[in-house]
């Protein structure tokens, strides 16, 4: 079978510089010893090209490099890194089209959304400037005459950059963009099945820094197995690890860096929830769960697994959303029309399908899909599934696939403590027309989430918001707000600039 990147409809790939073979290392140099692999599309299970990984020596001497480029990157000024940066997003705005595709044919998702995710790479960069000029830091009373009490922010050093095949490039860029700004260099080490997308992003940083002079090994790339993450997990030089993935294994990875006293940041799974209550606006709640169930073919860590509508208007909502789903155009993700393309693998249409027979052994009722599409690629139904007890062992499980649970409440008391009853705490939403049940929903007593939306969807954050979630989903941040002083270490420095030397507290030792 011959490998996508040989049709000329796929021009976009050469125009991104990728080959029929491709070297999954880079530092300053593109390499590769590691086992051949192929990148297949899900649209249509054909080969795009092949990708030689990287071995775990192949990772030891990227690392060293990366900590080498360190000492390069971080005696620039922030505001000068900052001006790299802004040539990351200048670089990136003239690939967007390009590189969208590319996220559409690996990953399978519409091309309006693997565009969006460059785009959301473009905004945290433009973020990231800002943020090189305002670094804050403190200037604290003393309670001692004669001294200054000061907090600094400092860099980390050399980092590591773990992604899901998902969002194969917004999530680096969220990390990458802060991270440049703060004075860390990183290793990334992308998803096996989208190595294609790390490698063409790598290239377009490559060549910004080669640009300014500057070592490529400032962000290196190591495409590999398992074992290059459990690497970087146990690796004492990367200061920081980020891992965006599943809960199972994001929780080896906090063990693995929290056993050599790293730090990380984990954006683990979720199992978000929208509640609609009696009064909201019903057109804009069908809108809002059609992207939010949908999009991705259900494969965002914030897609809507559980409707919980009030009872009184849980019939008209079911109505509704069965009409909408109906309509849903589901084909190939290079298609401007379609709005749902595949399932990423084949083993993720396996844990689709054994959801489904679940919920039917559970008593659940099949609104509708449920069923697999015959033709190639991994293409399945939206589906909708009723008449489950909202704590039945399905319902409370994460499934990566677009299957969405309905479930009814009388109180708005009851649907919150549904919403907080799941072992994630990621993303949720409420949809209503009162001002109390607002606030009832922000306060302590509310949703239990790190992202707390009302009158829009679970999905579609904003980069000006810290990103992330509570209990299983990881407790990590990313993106905007204070995330940059994750990729930093903080020092609290006390001046003495009198001739006396008062200790704290009032302590006298003479």
């Amino acid at each position: 079978m011959a490998y996508l990147v040989e049709d000329k409809k796929y021009a976009f790939l050469t125009n991104l510089g990728i080959e029929k073979t491709n070297l999954g290392v880079f530092a300053n140099n593109w390499t590769g010893s590691g086992k051949v692999i192929k990148s297949v599309c899900p649209a249509n299970g054909r080969p795009i090209a092949e990708v030689i990984t990287g071995s775990l020596t192949d990772y030891e001497q990227t690392v060293e490099a990366t900590q080498k480029a360190w000492n390069t990157w971080t005696d620039l000024p922030a505001p000068k890194r900052g001006e790299i940066v802004r040539q990351i997003g200048n670089a990136l705005r003239e690939y967007k089209s390009d590189l969208g595709k590319l996220v559409s044919l690996e990953m399978g998702k519409i091309i309006a959304e693997g565009e969006g995710e460059v785009q959301e790479y473009i905004d945290i960069c433009d973020y990231a400037v800002g943020l090189s000029r305002m670094f804050e830091g403190k200037v604290i009373p003393s309670e001692r005459p004669g001294h200054a009490l000061l907090e600094m922010w400092n860099p980390l050093g050399a980092i590591g950059i773990i992604t899901a095949f998902n969002f194969p490039v917004a999530v680096y860029g969220w990390n990458n963009a802060l991270a440049l700004v703060c004075g860390d260099t990183m290793l990334w080490k992308s998803a096996s099945t989208t190595p294609l997308t790390s490698i063409a992003v790598t290239k377009i940083l490559a060549k910004v820094f080669k640009a300014n002079d500057l070592p490529g090994s400032i962000c290196s790339l190591v495409c590999g197995d398992a074992t290059v993450g459990e690497a970087m997990a146990k690796d004492e030089r990367l200061r920081l690890i980020s891992f965006t993935g599943s809960t199972n294994v994001g929780r080896e990875v906090a063990i693995n860096v929290q056993r050599r006293f790293g730090r990380s940041i984990l954006e683990l799974g979720g199992n978000n929830a929208i509640i609609v209550c009696e009064n909201a606006d019903l057109n804009m709640v069908v809108q809002s769960a059609l992207f939010s169930c949908i999009g991705t073919a259900g494969q965002r860590c914030t897609t809507t697994r559980r409707m919980i509508v009030h009872e009184n208007v849980y019939d008209k909502v079911l109505s509704s959303l069965k009409n909408a789903y109906a309509q849903i155009r589901i084909g190939d993700p290079l298609e401007k029309d379609t709005l749902c393309g595949p399932l990423h693998t084949e083993s993720a249409v396996n844990q689709y399908l054994q959801a489904i027979e679940e919920a039917k052994r559970l008593g659940g009722v099949i609104e509708c899909g449920g069923k697999v599409l015959q033709r190639d690629g991994n293409f399945v139904e939206p589906t909708i599934i009723t008449n489950l007890a909202h704590n039945a062992f399905i319902v409370q499980k994460e499934t990566f696939a677009p299957i969405v649970y309905l479930l009814k409440f009388k109180t708005l008391k009851e649907a919150i403590s549904i919403n907080n009853e799941v072992d994630q705490g990621l993303s949720s939403s409420l949809f209503t027309a009162s001002l109390g049940d607002v606030f009832e929903w922000l306060g302590p007593k509310g949703s239990d989430c790190g992202i707390v939306n009302v009158n829009i969807p679970t999905s579609g954050a904003e980069i000006g918001g810290a990103f992330g979630g509570e209990k299983h989903t990881g407790g990590g941040r990313e993106s905007g707000s204070d995330s940059w002083k994750q990729y930093m270490r903080r020092s609290t420095c006390t001046i003495n600039y009198s001739k006396e030397l008062p200790l704290a507290q009032g302590i006298h030792f003479q």
